[in-house]
């Protein structure tokens, strides 16, 4: 009888274990985030977003691989993300194409001559309805545990203070 309540305790650890407990941010700070850190923000989360597909659905993928070279992936996670959010009652829609097109198109923006580089910052616009989705997914499923970061945590902090240093050089810069 003991032993049958320790493999039941096991199992169920194991179940709740599979993914990680999830934070989610409001939508301001992750325009702030995604502006500071010069879009790297974006790719973290694009990774996370893959990372917990990886483990709800015990995908055999390498997320930061499929961060990293987004331009072939991002339209399959927007389509998940969406479907997922769906599952979960959102009622809203997006299209998926678009919205990776745009992505790609307002990041080459970045090699465009000074100071036109900088329209690339607004690349975050077009995350911003995934990102919508999953978090109304994330409030809205008891599947797994998720809490909203209500403050920046100390990474998001040094972040802010590293990219508002790089923004005040090159802004510094843009004036010379």
């Amino acid at each position: 009888m003991e032993t049958e309540h320790i493999i039941l305790d096991n199992f169920k650890h194991e179940s709740n274990s599979d993914i990680e407990p999830l934070a989610t941010i409001n939508l301001t700070k992750f325009i702030i985030l995604s502006i500071v850190s010069f879009g790297l923000y974006e790719l973290w989360w694009i990774y996370k977003s893959w990372r917990f597909f990886k483990q709800k659905e015990k995908l055999d993928i390498m997320p930061a691989a499929r961060a990293i070279f987004s331009i072939f992936f991002l339209n399959s996670l927007f389509n998940k993300i969406l479907h997922f959010a769906a599952s979960k009652g959102y009622e809203k829609s997006y299209s998926s194409t678009p919205l990776v097109v745009g992505f790609f198109i307002i990041n080459t923006a970045s090699k465009l001559p000074q100071p036109y580089w900088v329209i690339s910052g607004l690349s975050f616009l077009f995350l911003i309805p995934p990102f919508q989705a999953l978090n109304f997914a994330f409030k809205n499923s008891t599947d797994f545990e998720t809490n909203e970061q209500v403050y920046f945590n100390y990474r998001q902090i040094i972040l802010l203070l590293v990219g508002l240093a790089l923004w005040s050089l090159v802004i510094y810069a843009m004036t010379l």
